[in-house]
Order: structure tokens, then C-alpha cells, then sequence
């Protein structure tokens, strides 16, 4: 009998219905001889709310990250009770574990708790006693009990990591789309759906915007060889397949476009170019717990340089505040700027590692679409480009075209 994890997003739990539907689909595995453990996230929206209802209690203080925890995991908890009602009142047997009693453990950091270890004895104990396990997703505790959430998109690592834990033969992890495309349909309408992708190709589309895994999820399932499918609740389809590479996947250069809004710069000019500087502006940052993405730092004739990096918007004032206490080390005349309003576009592919030229086309594409370039950035399978959110949309599109995903 194969054991199958299950993961079920937001919106493919959104209203009574949706979960009545989940509860069938869960049952259609069993009888097919499956043992079955669904993560699930909150209802859409739920979680939106608690922060709302948080911000509105804390003015004008900014809420406690531990107590957020505490307030967002009850989301998910909400929807493994529906869940597993459902399932009963279907003849099922099930039974729903949040984080804690699963086993997760997690780090300290609140909310963008890592996992760091899953002892699943009570899902054994429920999956031996012949019931479905319906599992919270997004969180877990530490060590001495607290509980943490794990980021967003949490639901897909724990789905990822309980799949890794108990040795299932599978992991579907489902949502609203067919699969994994070679760009958000919405923007770009002649986007195609990918049958198969390598673990790599997902992690850079991921990290690059792509909203249908989470990275760190993909990560893990690479680390621990999880190969998991991406698909949607809300028909049978067949839908994208994840896992290590072939070299058949190499004949294929680009394989998809990632785009990602909502991002800002960080400038930190008249920086004094000797070795430390990069050191102490980025200490700064990490000490903050914040992730930066792009870093670009200019060619110094003069001894003096300027340094950018890129962070999510959201987290552009906690960039600031953790350097201005250190901009007195960097020189007597360094300024720190912040500038919001860009977007990130990426074009993704293991095929680039045997093909050049990649890059040349797409700046030639976007140059000839009258799309500015502000940053540049490359990996061994990607090429990444910083322009006006205002532009991104168009931008997606250009590349697309420019390398034929539509008719791959």
C-alpha cells in the first residue's frame, strides 16, 4: 500500500464547498489503495484578516512576531478541523494534527521559522489505525514549545519535509493552477504548461517570483530527493513534474520566465573601496534576518564605489534602519538611498549551461521593446534583470516571444 502526501493551498480549501471537494478527492486516493496525510492551508483570505485584526490591536506599536505566530497558525488549525468533518461525514475515518502534535520542530525564528527536525509518531499511530491524517500546514514549535510559522508559501514545505520524513512513495502538491508554466498566465495568455521540470529549474523560477512553490520547499525536496508533482484541485489533470535532472532536459535552453514585483533598491554610495566594506554592510543587513536578492557593486577608479541590492519592498524600511548605524564605519561622505517601484524578470533553463548567447537575445528583446535595464545578474541557469514595474508586464511577454515558450 503506497503512502501519499497531500498538500492543499488556500484557495483549494476557500469555502465550504471547495473543502467538500478536497475531502473527495482525499477519499478517491484511499480507495485506491493509498494511505493518505493532506497538509492544508488556511481558508483564502484568513490569513490576510489576522494580520489585519493584529495591526488594528497593536497601534501603534508593531505586533509581536511571537504572538503572530500564535494568532496565524490558528488559520490553518481552523481548516484541518473542516477537513477532517468533512471527511467523516463522508464515511471516512480521519483524523487533523496541527504542527506541534505532527512532530515539526522548528528554530526560533518567528515567523520564518526553519525546520530542524520531524519526529512523526503520531502520524504513524493514525496512518497503523487505517485513518486519513489531515495535517496543519505553515507551522510547528520549538524546541521549548512555542509556536512558530514557517514563511509564506509554509504549507509546501511541510508538506515537502513530511513526505521526506515518512518515506511516502508520493507527493502531489495541489492548487489552483494546472501546474508549473512557463510564465503567469495571467500575464503572458499564451503561456504553456510544463510537463516536466528539474529540481533546479523550479528553485531559480521560485527565488525569481514564480508563486507556485515555495523556494525553500523545492530546496528541501532536492536535498532529500522528494520528487513531488504539481497540479490542481479543481480538476483531474495531469500536471508538472519535479525532480533531479536528465539529460534529456538539457535539449530544452529556456524553460521558463519568472517575474517579481514589489521590489526595491538599496544604494549605498561614496563607500570607500577596500576590503571590509562589503562585510560590514552586509553584517548589517544579516543580523536583521533580512534576505537580499540582486547585489551590484560598481567598478572603483577612484577608490570609492557604490554598492545596490535588492529586497522585497516590505522589508525596504528594515534595510534602512539596520544600516544607518553602521554607515559611519564606511566613509565621512557615504549617502543611503532607497528607491521602490522596480520589478524582477528572470528567464530560467539547465539548457544555458551548454548553450551561450541567452543573455545577448534577451537584452537585444528588450532593448528593441524600449524596456530600460537597471541591474543585471546571472547564474549557471539563469539570467535576471531589474526594471520599472511598470514595465514588467510587457517585458514578460517580449521574452516570452523572443525564445518561443509558447510553442515549445
Amino acid at each position: 500500500m503506497s503512502l501519499i502526501v497531500q498538500k492543499y493551498g488556500g484557495s483549494s480549501v476557500a469555502n465550504p464547498e471547495r473543502i467538500r471537494n478536497v475531502a473527495k478527492r482525499i477519499i478517491e486516493t484511499q480507495r485506491a489503495g493509498n494511505r493518505v496525510v493532506a497538509v492544508v492551508s488556511a481558508m483564502a483570505g484568513v490569513t490576510n484578516h489576522l494580520i489585519d485584526l493584529a495591526k488594528e490591536v497593536s497601534v501603534p506599536l508593531t505586533p509581536s512576531e511571537r504572538e503572530m505566530d500564535v494568532l496565524l497558525s490558528t488559520g490553518e488549525q481552523t481548516t484541518i478541523a473542516l477537513t477532517a468533518m468533512a471527511l467523516q461525514s463522508l464515511g471516512a475515518e480521519a483524523a487533523s494534527l496541527t504542527g506541534a502534535q505532527a512532530g515539526i520542530e522548528t528554530d526560533g525564528l518567528h515567523t520564518k521559522a526553519r525546520i530542524s527536525n520531524i519526529s512523526p509518531d503520531s502520524v504513524h499511530e493514525l496512518l497503523n489505525a487505517g485513518k486519513i491524517v489531515i495535517l496543519a500546514g505553515f507551522q510547528g514549535k520549538t524546541s521549548y514549545g512555542d509556536i512558530t510559522t514557517l514563511g509564506r508559501g509554509g504549507s509546501d514545505l511541510t508538506a515537502i519535509a513530511m513526505a521526506a520524513a515518512l518515506d511516502a512513495d508520493l507527493c502531489q502538491i495541489y492548487t489552483d493552477v494546472d501546474g508549473v508554466y512557463t510564465c503567469d498566465p495571467r500575464v503572458v495568455s499564451n503561456a504553456r504548461k510544463i510537463d516536466v521540470i528539474s529540481y533546479d529549474e523550479l528553485l531559480e523560477m521560485a527565488s525569481s517570483g514564480s508563486k507556485v512553490m515555495q523556494s525553500r520547499s523545492v530546496e528541501f525536496a532536492k536535498k532529500f530527493g522528494v520528487i513531488f508533482e504539481v497540479r490542481s484541485s479543481l480538476n483531474h489533470h495531469p500536471g508538472t513534474l519535479v525532480k533531479e535532472e536528465t539529460m534529456s532536459m538539457e535539449s530544452i535552453v529556456i524553460r521558463g520566465v519568472s517575474l517579481e514585483r514589489a521590489q526595491a533598491k538599496v544604494t549605498i554610495s561614496g563607500v570607500s573601496d577596500v576590503p571590509g566594506t562589503a562585510s560590514v554592510i552586509f553584517g548589517a543587513v544579516g543580523n536583521a534576518n533580512l534576505i537580499v536578492d540582486m547585489i551590484v557593486q560598481n567598478v572603483s577608479k577612484t577608490g570609492i564605489t557604490d554598492i545596490s541590492f535588492t529586497v522585497h519592498k516590505d522589508e525596504v524600511s528594515k534595510a534602512v534602519d539596520a544600516l544607518r548605524p553602521v554607515l559611519a564605519e564606511l566613509g565621512d561622505d557615504v549617502n543611503l538611498e532607497a528607491t521602490e517601484g522596480i520589478a524582477k524578470l528572470s528567464v530560467v533553463g539547465i539548457g544555458m549551461r551548454s548553450h551561450s548567447g541567452v543573455a545577448a537575445e534577451m537584452f537585444k528583446s528588450l532593448s528593441d521593446a524600449g524596456i530600460n535595464i537597471q541591474m543585471i545578474s546571472t547564474s549557471e541557469i539563469k539570467v535576471a534583470v531589474i526594471v520599472a514595474e511598470e514595465d514588467i508586464d510587457r517585458a514578460a511577454n517580449v521574452v516570452h516571444e523572443t525564445f518561443g515558450l509558447s510553442k515549445i
